[in-house]
């Protein structure tokens, strides 16, 4: 089998969306797809073009994010090995409602539009999983609206550092966390700006509850952490 061929399968065989098909289905749609590579910060496409078809990442990452007028970023989803990206406008004919890029040297899987409405037609119930992947997005876009409606840049704050201390590695001191990208990604992901991120963390690092250098946090007292997490809440 020809190496792009292999590497081609094996991506769609950890999606999520195509757990269930015959290595006969799954060569089927294999066939229907390609490789394409991206460099990092490359657009794989752009809010407002038309969509072209389906993606499932088979290596690196891809973040998903809108612009406002004033060039100011809001990031949607951070998506790794396995996802599957730009279900919705593959189907419903409008354009891509936002815009993605590759966070790393990426590969990608493709599948035109035509060819991916043309399987689903044949296999009824990878469409009717595509429905699952498009509500729980849904759901966590609902998620976003209400942090950022509800929800202080200290709390969005406290909860992503919650978030990532559950991949973070305990010490004797505490727990250490290396953030995904720079203050100012940070500030993307939770809808502020860098300078209110350094501003709250370095106000986090004054209460005692954390040791800030650049990327690398020590959550020093992760309870005190969640604590301060669900008494703002109830207060905010």
């Amino acid at each position: 089998m020809p190496e792009a061929r292999s590497t081609i399968l094996q991506a769609l065989g950890k999606a999520a969306l195509f757990s269930g098909l015959s290595e006969e289905e799954m060569a089927q749609l294999a066939g229907r797809a390609v490789r394409k590579l991206y460099g990092e910060g490359e657009l794989l496409f752009a809010e407002g073009e038309p969509c072209a078809g389906f993606y499932v990442v088979a290596q690196g990452g891809v973040r998903i994010f809108k612009l406002s007028p004033q060039g100011r970023e809001q990031v949607l989803a951070m998506e790794g090995p396995g996802s599957s990206i730009a279900e919705l406008p593959v189907f419903d004919g409008g354009p891509y409602p936002a815009s993605a890029n590759a966070t790393t040297e990426t590969e990608m899987i493709f599948i035109s539009r035509k060819d991916f409405h043309a399987f689903c037609r044949e296999r009824p119930e990878v469409a009717l999983k595509l429905l699952a992947v498009v509500g729980s997005r849904l759901r966590r876009l609902v998620g976003i609206i209400e942090e950022l409606s509800f929800t202080t840049v200290r709390q969005r704050l406290i909860a992503s550092l919650l978030r990532l201390s559950e991949s973070g590695h305990k010490t004797a001191r505490g727990i250490a966390l290396e953030l995904p990208g720079s203050h100012q990604e940070l500030a993307n992901q939770i809808g502020t700006v860098r300078e209110l991120v350094s501003r709250n963390l370095a106000r986090l690092q004054a209460e005692g509850l954390l040791e800030v250098d650049g990327r690398h946090i020590l959550i020093k007292d992760l309870k005190a952490l969640q604590t301060l997490q669900q008494s703002e809440s109830q207060s905010g």
